[in-house]
């Protein structure tokens, strides 16, 4: 402890020097100010620990804040720091008596206002070395703490005055379980006088609930032990200038780590401590405190007697409460005490995006209604493309019986040739029975032929009844190759039947699609009906169907190829219609619906002349697990 005086007695005899090397030159500007301005005031302003320790910065800047709003006259404001507060020393106090004096010894201030009980009992014990006649205001500071009996006619407070079992009141209230109250408080001179005076108005409480005293604690050890509270605990912060290791805690970092570290809620009697940390409580408003003090440094600038200045205390004012600290420690707002105040509320989604929420909600509204009405359109529709469907699925039944009534007479031609043969097998094979010496191994290959011719017959039949069997559309996987083979060998008869080649160029590879069998055979039969009606005039050498498929990128094709006459460059777009023919027996309708239901299966219907005459029919489907 005596390394540290002697450190401070240094420091300020150093500050001294420095202050006598820069008086001329402060004195000068001053002067040169005042000269420009006659009417500029200069407040002299002595802090009581240091220009970053709360709450007296927090008073100083508010009541900075405060003169210069209700000052009509420019301020001019003179900062200076008593660091010996937050020691137990005097004798540092001489070199910075000498370098104020020096400061101020040609020009004194219009007032002094001194910040915390220290820098107003420095002011007072030297007033005759440095400033008799000059006034000055008692502030930030507690009323228990004035000595008044030395106050002079020169002398204003603007005191506060503290009721700490009101605060510890207000604790209880809030939280009626608590068991245990840690209190911090420093170890400065102004620190150890508050310690006695907490201890004896907080006495009462002590049957209630157990009086944790952090006053003798290093901050370190303070930060420890609110880690480790019991439940039902909670602080009460009242200073921590100094710690009792002599660590010195500026600004708000102590209270800060001390929120952080503890687990119990922070209460406080100053609403500077109040925003970041602390929960909350009865507390003075540093902003309504600083009002009042302005207001009487302006009547004392005007020219009113310091001492004719009365002003009574502040108190305490309602409870306020930081809502987001209610939220981590699970206070209800239903155990805070009449009249509070709850603060840093988050708004709710409406109140913060109330138009917003309420535009999305027309516009959702507004899309459920256009939705309700796609919704009903697409059932509309839906119902019509079914009943379409339906409608066009008896329509191609139709053109296949129509198209069936064509292929009679090579059908009846295609089953009696096998039909004929078994008779013939069957009445040879009865012969064989009756002679003397069977030949088994002959009458065996009788029977094949007879059992072959039958199969035959029946695939004839077995294709008819196909073409012919009204069932609804079903999509099914299948292989276009396939349905072109099995359609190519169902007109092979007709295409005998009219003297037609048919030949095919199915594609070695395999053509995956979704589809309909029996509605693609009937796409394929009416392409490869429509080709050989176009070739009624052709000679009968030139008579050839060609029927190719292909893969082109993500679709397989058929083509069917005549060398008819081809169509008519100007009728290329309308052979697709309904209704539609260039053959007089026609009805119009076959080719309208092969891309009917080419359409159905999501694909393309195409058409062209050929360059060596002819035409060329293309239908394209999707590949099905093609990327």
């Amino acid at each position: 402890m005596h390394s540290r005086k002697t450190l401070s007695c240094l420091s300020f005899s150093a500050l001294a020097i420095v202050g006598l090397a820069s008086a001329a030159i402060l004195i000068g500007a001053s002067a040169r100010a005042q000269a420009a301005d006659p009417q500029s005031k200069r407040i002299l302003m002595l802090q009581s620990f240091g220009f970053r320790f709360k709450p007296w910065t927090d008073y100083a800047e508010r009541f900075r804040s405060e003169m210069n709003r209700q000052s009509t006259a420019p301020i001019d404001y003179q900062d200076h720091s008593l660091l010996t507060a937050r020691l137990d020393d005097d004798k540092a106090l001489a070199p910075f008596i000498d370098y104020l004096h020096a400061l101020y010894a040609d020009k004194v201030p219009d007032l002094i206002v001194a910040f915390g009980a220290p820098a107003a009992d420095f002011v007072q014990r030297y007033r005759p070395r440095l400033f008799p006649n000059t006034p000055m205001l008692f502030t930030a500071v507690e009323a228990r703490r004035v000595d008044y009996d030395k106050l002079t006619e020169n002398d204003a407070v603007a005191a506060a005055s503290h009721d700490f079992p009101a605060a510890i009141n207000t604790i209880l209230q809030v939280l009626p379980d608590t068991k245990v109250i840690a209190v911090v408080n420093g170890a400065s001179p102004n620190e150890v006088l508050w310690q006695a005076v907490l201890e004896r108005e907080l006495a009462p409480f002590s049957g209630r609930v157990e009086l944790r005293w952090y006053n003798r604690l290093s901050f370190e050890e303070i930060v420890r032990d609110a880690a480790r509270l019991p439940s039902h605990s909670a602080i009460f912060w009242h200073l921590m200038s100094v710690d009792a290791a002599g660590v010195a805690h500026e600004a708000n970092t102590a209270l800060s780590r001390l929120s952080s570290a503890a687990n119990a809620p922070i209460f406080s009697y100053l609403d500077v401590f109040f925003g970041s940390s602390i929960v909350g409580g009865s507390m003075h408003s540093v902003e309504e405190g600083m009002a009042v003090a302005a207001a009487a440094a302006v009547r004392i600038l005007n020219g009113e007697k310091a001492g004719d200045v009365k002003i009574p205390p502040t108190r305490f004012k309602l409870p306020r409460f930081d809502w987001r600290q209610l939220q981590r420690w699970g206070i209800s707002e239903s155990s805070l005490p009449p009249g509070s105040t709850v603060y840093f509320r988050e708004p709710t989604v409406w109140e913060r995006y109330s138009w917003q929420v309420a535009s999305v909600v027309a516009v959702i509204l507004i899309q459920a209604g256009l939705i309700s009405v796609l919704l009903t359109e697409h059932r509309r529709r839906r119902l019509a493309e079914v009943q379409s469907r339906q409608r066009m699925a008896e329509l191609a039944h139709v053109n296949r019986f129509s198209t069936a009534g064509e292929l009679t007479a090579s059908i009846a031609h295609e089953i009696n040739q096998p039909l004929a043969s078994i008779l013939t097998n069957a009445e040879t094979a009865q012969a064989m029975l009756k002679a003397p010496g069977l030949d088994i191994m002959e009458l065996n290959e009788i029977v094949d032929d007879i059992v072959r011719d039958d199969r035959r017959a029946s695939e004839v039949i077995r294709r008819m009844r196909s073409l012919l069997t009204k069932a609804p559309f079903e999509l099914k996987s299948l292989d276009l190759n396939d349905v072109a083979r099995e359609t190519v060998e169902f007109l092979s008869a007709l295409a005998v039947a009219r003297k037609v080649e048919l030949t095919s160029f199915i594609s070695p590879n395999p053509l995956p699609i979704r589809g309909d069998a029996i509605q693609l055979q009937q796409v394929i039969m009416n392409l490869v009906v429509n080709g050989i009606d176009a070739m009624q005039d052709t000679p009968a050498e030139q008579r050839i169907i060609s029927i190719r498929t292909s893969r082109i990128d993500k679709f397989a094709e058929l083509s069917v190829s005549d060398r008819g006459a081809g169509i008519p460059e100007d009728r290329l777009k309308e052979i697709f219609e309904p209704f539609y023919t260039s053959k007089a027996e026609g009805m119009g309708m076959g080719l309208s619906i092969a891309r009917t239901i080419i359409e159905a299966h999501d694909g393309l219907t195409s058409a062209r002349n050929r360059d060596h005459g002819g035409a060329s029919f293309r239908i394209r489907l999707p590949l099905v697990g093609v990327g």
